[in-house]
């Protein structure tokens, strides 16, 4: 259900297009963002990146990066927040590393 400002909650898992990573960010060891996408059956291609951010958390004293998200446009006008878990929450989720946090269209 969107909020006031219109953005509705997610949380799905994204397909990014093979390919459509973005290679300098990949070059310094982060996660690149996807510049093209698949999410329930439709295809999503990144207008333009709006802002970038990682969020991290303690585990026995030691802080550890834990995901790698984004803000992008896209070419049909939505605005998307995605993320790049850096593990995956489970041995089954291994695949799944890219999700679709909120939708604002």
């Amino acid at each position: 259900m969107p909020d006031e400002m219109g953005e509705e909650f997610v949380s799905e898992a994204i397909e990014p297009v093979a390919g459509s990573f973005e290679a300098s960010a990949m070059a310094r060891g982060e996660a690149g963002a996807p510049r093209a996408f698949a999410w329930r059956g439709n295809s999503y291609v990144v207008a333009r990146m709006l802002g970038a951010w990682k969020s991290s958390s303690a585990d026995r004293g030691e802080m550890y990066l834990r995901r790698h998200w984004y803000r992008v446009e896209t070419e049909s006008g939505e605005r998307m927040t995605i993320y790049c878990e850096r593990q995956a929450r489970s041995a089954k989720a291994a695949k799944k590393r890219w999700w679709l946090y909120s939708v604002e269209r």
